[in-house]
């Protein structure tokens, strides 16, 4: 399956941004999705994943009540919305994918190409 995330940019602190992730190539509602992120000198963190069929999903602490994973096997999609923006959310967001079934928190197997997120104080 390829992944083409989208919905980056520049934003000030406390504002919202909602993050978009297209697959291709697979039977997206068979795959568990996840969303990672990578601040510039730092490893990369695990933001949050979701369920093959969307009624399971966890987060990291350091977002949890303030992102929400979703996702619309239809349309084949997994977003990321992002509320209550700081700066220290920082960082390229990339999207994941694995087959189930589904473990928080496990290792991905599908990534895509990163966009970033720069939120300014």
């Amino acid at each position: 399956v390829q992944l083409q995330a989208s919905g980056g940019g520049l934003v000030q602190a406390g504002d919202s941004l909602r993050l978009s992730c297209a697959a291709s190539g697979g039977a997206f509602s068979r795959y568990d999705m996840g969303w990672f992120r990578q601040a510039p000198g730092k490893e990369r963190e695990f933001v949050a994943d979701i369920s093959s069929s969307g009624g399971q999903s966890t987060y990291g602490d350091s977002v949890k009540g303030r992102f929400t994973i979703s996702r619309d096997n239809a349309k084949g999609t997994v977003s990321l919305q992002m509320n209550s923006l700081k700066p220290e959310d920082t960082a390229v967001y990339y999207c994941a994918g694995r087959l189930g079934p589904y473990y928080p928190r496990f290792p991905m197997k599908y990534w895509g190409k990163g966009t970033l997120v720069t939120v300014s104080s």
